[in-house]
């Protein structure tokens, strides 16, 4: 298993980005609430697909859990049991972890998918931390990553019943974003260091100082773009979806903060990369850094000219968490340069 142990590290990161992608869609949708409980879906593991199958029904068979909506809402099964010809609601207890109660199927199935690529980025972290126990003696630190990837993913999971059970606190999915970073993180030192690739990169101290410096800023520029993003949740739900030109018309300082600090983002990535092209050192994902830079500016102009085309939002999300992960791993090569020069 320590041979495969590489591209197992790549399908887990592979799977923690759809999540990612996911989450984002769930986000972009209005989907937060599709499924109001945790871990089931109104009391499912497969959820309905039609609100007539949480409807209360006579001569039915409910299994302790489940869920129905009755005047508005959420009633769950105290134990198995089945129904007579009248709704008798000492069968049931209320819902109490907040008062969200209507079922739209559109939004249950797109949360319900990205909990099911959570389950599966979940199980291949706990593969990759088996797989890792080959690495103890030469490089423990690949072993520790997984462990925290494994309880990293937990901890995702027990956040996400959280953010559920609050209605969709905002702060509770801008930690939700920044764990996922960690993570992925975690994962691409791992994907790093299980490499057999032999690259040419050279030593430049500088080099490595604006690598450090453009992570800084993209990591400050996801913080800020989160509370822009809780900003717009609440203008959406005072003026409604289809009020899209006014979402932003009289945005907060975070806004202004965001988009003039991406002028100083995109100043110091392009003196990354006329570094890196000068000097010739070989790190060719510089290349990727300004592509999704580009496009990550390209999204905000769009989001803010343009009123939000569909899509928009999640591509911005998306992109920041890559260019997030290449830079990471930029730095990761360049210490290695470092550390190669320096045992010669």
């Amino acid at each position: 298993m320590k041979k495969n142990i590489h591209s197992i590290a790549k399908v887990t990161l592979i799977l923690v980005y759809l999540v990612i992608i996911a989450g984002a869609v769930v986000r972009m949708t209005g989907s937060g609430m599709g499924c109001p409980d945790w871990p089931k879906c109104f009391g499912y593991y497969i959820p309905p697909t039609e609100e007539s199958q949480l409807e209360w029904k006579a001569n039915h068979f409910y299994e302790d859990g489940m869920v129905i909506i009755v005047d508005e809402a959420l009633q769950v099964a105290k134990e198995d049991f089945t129904t007579t010809n009248t709704l008798d609601l000492s069968n049931w207890e209320p819902y109490t972890k907040h008062d969200y109660a209507v079922f739209n199927a559109f939004h249950t199935w797109v949360e319900y998918i990205n909990r099911l690529f959570g389950a599966l980025a979940g199980l291949a972290t706990l593969v990759l931390l088996v797989g890792s126990f080959w690495y103890w003696r030469e490089q423990k630190s690949i072993m520790l990553l997984s462990i925290f990837s494994v309880l990293g993913m937990g901890f995702q999971a027990w956040l996400g019943k959280t953010v559920v059970d609050s209605n969709l606190a905002p702060f509770k999915i801008t930690i939700h974003m920044m764990m996922a970073l960690v993570i992925v993180a975690a994962l691409l030192y791992i994907v790093h260091a299980t490499s057999s690739k032999v690259r040419s990169h050279k030593k430049d101290a500088f080099f490595t100082k604006l690598l450090y410096a453009s992570l800084v800023l993209t990591l400050i520029q996801i913080v800020l773009g989160t509370q822009v993003r809780q900003f717009v949740d609440e203008q959406i739900h005072a003026l409604g979806e289809t009020n899209k030109g006014l979402w932003l018309a009289n945005p907060e300082l975070d806004f202004y903060i965001h988009r003039t600090f991406s002028v100083i983002v995109l100043l110091v990535n392009v003196a990354l990369f006329y570094r890196f092209r000068k000097l010739q050192l070989g790190f060719k994902k510089v290349n990727w850094v300004l592509v999704l830079l580009a496009l990550e500016i390209l999204s905000g102009i769009a989001m803010f000219y343009f009123d939000f085309p569909f899509g928009t939002q999640t591509i911005h999300i998306v992109i920041a968490t890559l260019l997030f992960g290449i830079q990471f791993y930029l730095i990761l090569e360049a210490n290695k340069a470092q550390n190669n020069a320096e045992s010669l």
